[in-house]
């Protein structure tokens, strides 16, 4: 081998090693409609456009079109029956939603397939929520001291809980109970709800700290 095809080579490997790594292929537009459903499908939160592009590493246009393709896709057109839920747009955020016109069976196949009790964590949650409605389910995890995350699906589930709005700045859902909680409890209002600190030793406590009755 000549000096100088030694010298190219030597050139040639100081380059490659100097140049950047190669990035990992963004995913083509049909992966990543799937990519942003499947993480829709498991989000407890509305997610932004900038957090579902930052997650996947993906331009921030690319998810807006893929996102109004899904939208589309779900709504269906003609000859195409649309979906029995939908992407909403909610808070500054997407996430799926059943829609209206099925909440009723939705409703009615949760309660008469899951009659059982519910668990002590699900019983302590919705106590909070109850007693300081509404509230997010940050602000529940706070006082509870654990992740409230899938306790707080179980009671939307069940109907005894429901969205009652989100917070325009944080994108926090606040949480409040439904009239189907009241049915179960035999009360008229949840301002029949007994005081808690009676039922405290010394009266103080529990939820008396954050003022809560």
């Amino acid at each position: 081998m000549t000096t100088e095809a030694v010298e190219t080579d030597a050139v040639e490997t100081e380059a490659a090693e100097a140049a950047p790594p190669e990035e990992s292929p963004k995913p083509a537009i049909a992966d990543l409609e799937r990519a942003l459903e499947a993480i829709l499908m498991v989000a407890d939160e509305p997610l932004s456009l900038v957090a579902l592009a930052t997650g996947l590493g993906v331009p921030v246009p690319a998810v807006r079109q893929s996102i109004e393709r899904l939208v589309h896709d779900y709504d269906g057109d003609e000859g195409t029956q649309r979906r029995g839920f939908e992407l909403r747009e909610v808070g500054g955020g997407w996430r799926i939603y059943v829609r209206p016109e099925h909440d009723a069976a939705v409703r009615e196949f949760v309660l008469t397939q899951n009659p059982t009790k519910l668990s002590q964590a699900a019983l302590e949650t919705l106590a909070v929520i109850a007693y300081k409605q509404p509230i997010s389910r940050g602000s529940i995890a706070q006082i509870r001291a654990v992740n409230v995350d899938s306790v707080v699906r179980t009671l939307l589930g069940r109907g005894l809980i429901t969205e009652a709005f989100t917070d325009t700045e944080t994108g926090a859902i606040h949480y409040e109970t439904t009239d189907l909680l009241l049915t179960q409890l035999g009360i008229n209002s949840i301002e029949e709800l007994p005081k808690i600190s009676p039922l405290l030793e010394d009266g103080a406590g529990g939820f008396e700290d954050l003022g809560v009755r």
